[in-house]
């Protein structure tokens, strides 16, 4: 097991324990772990994001910390969260992590992932201007999120 995945799992041990609210002190947590605080942050700002459901606050200074909270939301609140939180742009990288999100919420099957990503790719976009691409890429994944909502 990667280093990456011990903390994140760690870390959803710890939101599971805590009632999906988690006060963390990065410093604290990589002297657990064994890494540096930068992993931790990492881990935090690639698996943690709002498109997965948790909202991040920090504080920084000497009793700084960085608070985790999982939203819990029904289906159709949580898609309508990922429209507002989409953003005008997203590349292809994080609109695939985005449709792994969904798979693993039950939200789409294997095939829907495959398929979104086929679809969002930089191939399937390439007689779009490069500097188009991300913005045109957020607008398919916000209509396919509509979709998906009764």
């Amino acid at each position: 097991m990667l280093i990456s995945d011990a903390i994140a799992q760690m870390i959803e041990e710890m939101l599971a324990e805590n009632g999906g609210s988690l006060d963390i002190k990065r410093n604290e947590l990589a002297g657990r772990v064994g890494c540096a605080p930068s992993q931790i942050n990492y881990v935090i700002t690639s698996r943690f994001t709002p498109e997965r459901g948790y909202i991040i606050e920090s504080r920084r200074g000497g009793g700084g910390y960085v608070r985790i909270i999982k939203k819990e939301m029904g289906r159709d609140s949580y898609l309508m969260h990922c429209v507002f939180a989409l953003g005008n742009e997203i590349d292809a990288q994080s609109a695939a992590a985005f449709f792994v999100s969904l798979e693993d919420r039950g939200f789409i099957n294997s095939d829907v992932r495959r398929t979104m990503n086929a679809v969002t790719s930089n191939a399937a976009l390439s007689k779009v201007a490069p500097e188009h691409r991300n913005s045109l890429r957020a607008d398919i994944i916000r209509q396919f999120l509509l979709s998906l909502m009764k």
